[in-house]
């Protein structure tokens, strides 16, 4: 269970990595959309895991590969965007979101039966 701070944190941090995806996401996804569906921070506000949605995408491990090698240019814009409200700007871990495709599979399942 998060705490309230752990809470705003993680509302702050989904604002502001879904601001830089919106202007950095045709780098890492042409003609695509990166969605950043949640954010986890750790009880000690030194790890946040991000959970990108991306579409239309076939190969996701790709972008996310691209995504990854990334992450400290990334960090370093959530800084200069956070810089006045943490002392310390988290390392981020980046996670696809693949809950749709499994919602998405078992409606098709449901309907099926």
């Amino acid at each position: 269970m998060d705490s309230v701070r752990q809470n705003k944190v993680n509302s702050l941090l989904q604002k502001e990595l879904a601001g830089i995806f919106l202007t950095e996401g045709r780098n890492f996804l042409p003609g695509g959309l990166i969605t950043v569906s949640a954010v986890r921070v750790s009880p000690d506000l030194g790890i946040a895991k991000v959970f990108l949605s991306l579409f239309p995408v076939k190969d996701k491990q790709a972008v996310m590969d691209v995504i990854k090698t990334q992450s400290h240019r990334l960090r370093g814009q959530l800084g200069t965007r956070i810089g006045k409200q943490m002392r310390v700007v988290p390392e981020l871990l980046f996670y696809v979101d693949d809950s749709l495709d499994r919602a998405e599979e078992i409606d098709k399942l449901l309907k099926g039966a």
